[in-house]
């Protein structure tokens, strides 16, 4: 269960809203004067944009350099279409520096590293589809840009389904797992909520190591639980709670951690034969999660359903769930076992995968 799209609508707009006050009320500080350059601000000039790596519903993703070194270049162009209202667009442009004025300061080895962004683009050339080097298009008046760096290992949603019939070695599985976790444990000791944790936001290092890219709708966690409410994420991957439109903190991170434990030990995707309404409401009303394999090492099983309890404040901090999977033994397997071996792993015999 999951959209092709990153769809950058689903951002809280309540939280929008207070954000473009506090802008709003910065902007009238300053005097309306020429505005102080950001310590995150990047010069366009210095990037070179050669192809598109995807489109998102307010935007695209450019693979491109910038003093040497490969980068993604995203250009956010929203209102460009006729449809935000200039009071929505400004919001979502308070957001974006929000965002930003947040993510240039992280730095962890499991955190997609910012390189710079941009509130204008006027000096971005985005090359023409026209065979002309020398021809380049305009971005939206209104467009901004953020530039992070650039991982050729691709999504790790990718690499599972690569991996779906041969499945990953145990070792393999925790590794990843563990990345995930210290990431994400990471941004929750920065009081940072991600909210669209999937396989799909997870990006690979030429080295397998994993990094949390997509910061689309990360938010600074509130104090008051109940300032943070609204339906955002992935339908596949959203804990009840936010199904259900009720206030959320952190523990919401840690539910869609579980469930990307299952797709990682899988190989596979949750709920395939469902529909998005048919998900939304058995995980609220009826308790529904994937089956966990019978061959799946249970100090493993156990962290998946720990992660994603129906109840919030049951549900692991992040720290403990790195000590729990730092403790786990590998060096007898415990792999997912292929499904062209012993009828997969699915069934009531106890054999151990790889």
């Amino acid at each position: 269960m999951e959209k092709d799209k990153i769809d950058f609508k689903s951002w809280d707009l309540q939280l929008e809203k207070h954000l473009s006050r506090v802008w709003s009320r910065d902007r009238e500080v300053g005097g309306g004067g020429p505005t102080k350059k950001e310590e995150w601000e990047i010069d366009l000039a210095k990037l070179d944009i050669r192809n598109v790596i995807a489109h998102g519903t307010y935007g695209t993703v450019y693979k491109g350099s910038s003093d040497g070194q490969d980068v993604a270049v995203k250009v956010l162009d929203w209102g460009e279409d006729g449809l935000a209202t200039a009071a929505v667009t400004a919001a979502l442009r308070a957001s974006f520096q929000q965002e930003v004025a947040v993510w240039h300061k992280l730095d962890h080895p499991n955190v997609t590293k910012f390189i710079g962004a941009s509130m204008g683009t006027s000096n971005l050339k985005i090359p023409s589809k026209s065979t002309s080097s020398d021809v380049h298009n305009s971005p939206p008046s209104r467009a901004c840009c953020v530039v992070v760096e650039y991982l050729t290992g691709g999504t790790l949603k990718k690499y599972l389904i690569r991996n779906s019939r041969k499945k990953l070695a145990f070792k393999i599985v925790v590794q990843l797992a563990l990345d995930l976790s210290r990431g994400l444990n990471y941004l929750h000791s920065k009081k940072i909520v991600h909210r669209d944790v999937k396989t799909k936001n997870m990006l690979l290092d030429i080295n397998r190591t994993l990094k949390i890219a997509d910061f689309g709708v990360a938010r600074v966690e509130a104090q008051n639980p109940r300032d943070m409410t609204g339906e955002t994420g992935t339908l596949g991957y959203m804990a009840p709670e936010v199904l259900d439109g009720k206030p959320y903190n952190r523990k919401c991170d840690v539910y869609s951690f579980g469930i990307c434990l299952w797709e990682i030990y899988c190989c596979d995707m949750p709920y395939p034969d469902l529909s998005f309404a048919e998900v939304s409401s058995a995980v609220v009303r009826q308790n529904l999660r994937p089956d966990v394999p019978r061959c799946c090492p249970s100090p493993f099983a156990s962290i998946m359903r720990k992660c994603w309890d129906g109840n919030p404040e049951k549900r692991p901090e992040m720290d403990e769930v790195v000590r729990l999977l730092e403790a786990i033994d590998t060096s007898k397997g415990g792999g997912m076992i292929p499904e062209d071996q012993a009828g997969g792993c699915f069934c009531f015999t106890a054999g151990r995968g790889p």
